[in-house]
Order: structure tokens, then sequence, then C-alpha cells
């Protein structure tokens, strides 16, 4: 995996450009009206998503496998931008609680076990009443099925890409216990699930 994406950054760069994905703008719009302060962003890529968080008065961290991507980040983002540099597998990489977990383009390359760990790693570095949002490829995707199949719903395709296409059913199931708050769609370069899970404070 870590061979694979710092190929892909020193080959491509800022191959998604610089704008946010539609999906970062509506989680910066969750995160304003949950008052996030903080933000962690694992899989930060060279920080084109975190950018309108800092706009917006967050501070952001990020965990990234590729270094080529983390010196991207650096060029545009400089100080403003911690970044750990490591596998979100390896997680977590500090203690710091924070207010807002982004995951983006991220979750459905990993296997089920690496999911599990992923959303419970997020959910113990949320403070009460925290958010996480997570963005998953759908079933509807026209890569659907294409490729070599691994598993149950998972095709490598693309040069060695592992893809885990979720449903409304697999979401019930692998973020059941980090109360799922909501689902929604949105349409990036594919069809994508938006779940946002969020910590209630105790009473």
């Amino acid at each position: 995996m870590t061979e694979f994406w710092e190929e892909a950054f020193k080959d491509k760069q800022e191959m998604w450009g610089l704008e946010p994905a539609k999906s970062t703008i509506l989680t910066k719009d969750l995160f304003l009206e949950h008052k996030v302060k903080n933000v962690l962003i694992p899989g930060i890529g060279y920080g084109r998503n975190a950018q309108i968080f800092m706009e917006s008065g967050m501070t952001v961290t990020g965990i990234e496998i590729s270094q080529t991507a983390i010196d991207l980040a650096q060029k545009h983002f400089g100080s403003q931008l911690t970044i750990y540099h490591g596998s979100v597998t390896d997680m977590p990489f500090d203690n710091q609680l924070y207010d807002g977990i982004f995951c983006y383009g991220l979750i459905y390359l990993l296997n089920k076990d690496e999911r599990a760990k992923l959303i419970q790693d997020c959910f113990n570095q949320l403070t009460e009443d925290g958010v996480m949002v997570f963005t998953a490829i759908t079933k509807d995707a026209q890569t659907y099925g294409k490729g070599k199949l691994l598993s149950k719903d998972r095709f490598e395709m693309f040069g060695g890409v592992k893809i885990f296409f979720y449903d409304r059913q697999t979401i019930e199931q692998e973020f059941g216990n980090s109360e799922l708050l909501e689902i929604t769609e949105v349409t990036e370069n594919y069809p994508f699930y938006l779940i946002k899970c969020g910590k209630r404070r105790p009473y």
C-alpha cells in the first residue's frame, strides 16, 4: 500500500487538484454546526481537504502514508498543518482527542479487520460530543463487480487498488457500535455515502 501511493503521488503530484471534495464542504458545515475546533484527517494526502477547515478557524492534524504527499502538503500549507507519517492502520499517533474526524476516500481501501480498527481508533480519539464523518464508495459505482474478486463486495483493480463497496446494511454492521447518526448520499467522481457518527455526552 505504501509503495502504491508513494508512486502515485510522485507520478501525479496534486492528482485531484486543490479544490476540496463536495463531501468536505458538507462536513465543514456539520463541523461548524457542532462548534468543532480541532480536526483529525486520517489519509490527508497533500491536504486539499484540509484547507476549508483551516479557513473556518479549525486546527487540522493529518496522517499520511506517502512522504511525497506530505512534502506537497508542506509546500502548500507550511506549518499550518501537523502531519504524522505512517499508515492509518497504526493509529493512534498521538494522545489527543479531536472534536471532529474526517476520513475521505480511505476506509473502503482497507480490509475488514483494518476497517473495524480504523472506526474504533477514530471513535476512541473523539471528544465527548465529537463528530466523525467517513466517505464510502457505494455499490452503485460503475466499477462495482469489476476486477479480481477478493472477498464479498471487495475487488482488486486499477493496477493493485483493493476496493470494498458499501451498501446501507454493511454501514449499519460496521458503524452500528459507533453511535451512527446519519447516512446520506453524495456524488463525487463516484457515488459515495457520507457516514456521520457522534459521541454523545453521558448524562
